[in-house]
């Protein structure tokens, strides 16, 4: 026999049925999200912006994928707009939900740092993670070098950089957020051999000045890391795909995409100043101490590869 003091079942019939399941499936996944340990950077997608300077290709494309993977939107920023069509592409198959935005801009001029920043301001892009990746390689000695190739290497290495950090540093530090920022280094710092005084100089300066203005900006919750990679596979050296497979079986050159996860997870955990890879830590008094009779050979067979 039925209770006379039973309370009846609700029935949820229609749009009040809809509704509760809808709350009761996003409940769920609220509860699926706490329960799974996040990655270290991981955040709730969409909800920050994060900005890769030379995303077309290389480490930078690395970096961006890795960024939309952890959940940020993204600022792709290139001097070519096809490679970052491309990368868009890429990410929005693999990464839905995310805003994914392009700006083609050169940044070896002396006013493509206020450009940058000016161009993400007027959209209202709030950056949390600036990642300035963009370079260019050069292996010849001064004397032979062009003018304007020395030109762009210090404005895009350290000039552009410099002011980057300053600019959304300001801005980090306005918004009391917090914000990482990670500067492209270079092992070569510390291999100021023949055929690499430009380039070696200019990532020697754009390390130091990461390692003290992390210091500065600490207090304002602010972390910068610096990242000086011996060889990387890209196409910044010139080698053929042949070449960059036989470095990674060699053990000579590293991916793009692991030096770009150890370049995150060093920012993350708030390193000022990262070699990828123990054994290339172990070489770095070698290099800074090779007399010129060991050079010399060396300079003899590698001037053919100056250019």
């Amino acid at each position: 026999m039925k209770r006379m003091n039973e309370t009846p079942a609700v029935v949820e019939t229609g749009a009040a049925a809809k509704k509760a399941t809808g709350y009761r499936e996003a409940a769920g996944r609220e509860k699926g999200l706490s329960r799974r340990r996040m990655r270290r950077g991981e955040i709730r997608p969409g909800t920050r912006w994060a900005l890769v300077s030379g995303a077309g290709s290389g480490i930078g494309r690395c970096y961006a994928r890795r960024l939309a993977e952890l959940g940020y939107n993204l600022v792709l920023v290139g001097n070519r707009r096809e490679p970052l069509e491309e990368v868009r592409n890429e990410l929005a198959a693999a990464c839905e939900g995310r805003d994914l935005r392009i700006i083609e801009c050169d940044l070896a001029r002396e006013e493509a740092a206020r450009e940058l920043f000016d161009r993400t301001q007027a959209e209202g892009l709030a950056i949390d993670v600036l990642i300035n990746n963009a370079g260019m390689f050069s292996f010849l000695d001064m004397l032979h070098t062009p003018e304007e190739r020395i030109r762009c290497i210090i404005l895009l290495h350290d000039l552009t950089n410099t002011l980057l950090c300053r600019l959304y540093a300001s801005e980090m530090a306005r918004r009391g957020c917090g914000g990482y920022i990670l500067n492209m280094s270079s092992y070569s710092q510390w291999m100021p051999w023949p055929g690499l005084a430009l380039y070696s100089a200019s990532k020697a300066y754009l390390r130091a000045f990461s390692v003290a203005f992390a210091k500065e900006v600490r207090e304002h919750g602010i972390r910068v890391t610096a990242v000086s990679p011996a060889g990387v596979a890209t196409d910044l050296y010139g080698l053929t795909p042949r070449w960059q497979r036989i470095g990674l079986r060699l053990g000579v050159l590293i991916s793009a995409d692991r030096c770009a996860r150890a370049g995150l997870r060093a920012l993350w955990r708030g390193r000022r100043s990262i070699v990828p890879d123990w054994w290339n830590r172990l070489w770095i008094p070698l290099c800074k101490v090779l007399p010129m009779w060991v050079l010399r050979p060396v300079r003899r067979f590698t001037m053919k590869f100056q250019k």
